[in-house]
């Protein structure tokens, strides 16, 4: 919390999917000034949180500036709204990418993350997400020309280690 609140005034609570939301509640009371913003399918899920509006392909003007967004297309299950930091080139994915240490799960599950790619150093989708892509990847491909348009330096994740320095390697 004081982390947080050295940054600076939060303006802005963001849900980048409908899995991602939880605790958009308790940040909205801590910070009652702030506009929060679902992400496509999650106004519909939490019908107890009043959005400021709805997240889609154009950045909202309280941020535009430095920050492009995308919502990544083709998944029948799930719409993930993605970041780009413009100064530093800095990509911001929450499951899109998934990249545990490889000591974050233990026995069967283990092997589970291991067989289904998302552990490090090559973290990918998870299984279950690349299979809601089946039938739309022409989609899916027009939003990954997006991504490498913006060309990533750097690429921070929700589920383990982020990579610095050379994302477009790491997208690819």
């Amino acid at each position: 919390m004081n982390q947080t609140r050295a940054l600076g005034e939060v303006e802005f609570i963001v849900s980048p999917n409908k899995i991602h939301h939880l605790y958009m509640g308790d940040w909205k009371e801590l910070y009652p000034q702030a506009k929060i913003y679902a992400s496509p399918g999650l106004k519909q899920r939490r019908k107890d949180l009043e959005f400021f509006s709805v997240l889609g392909d154009v950045a909202d003007q309280g941020w535009a500036e430095e920050i492009d967004q995308h919502v990544f297309a083709g998944s029948w299950a799930m719409q993930e709204v993605l970041f780009f930091h413009k100064e530093t080139r800095t990509l911001i994915l929450a499951d899109l990418i998934e990249n545990f240490d490889k000591d974050w799960f233990s026995g069967w599950k283990r092997r589970v993350a291991n067989l289904i790619g998302i552990v490090e150093p090559d973290g990918r989708a998870p299984l279950d997400y690349r299979m809601s892509f089946l039938g739309r990847k022409s989609m899916a491909r027009a939003s990954v020309e997006r991504i490498r348009a913006w060309r990533p330096k750097n690429i921070i994740i929700a589920h383990g280690a982020c990579y610095k320095g050379d994302g477009k390697k790491e997208l690819e």
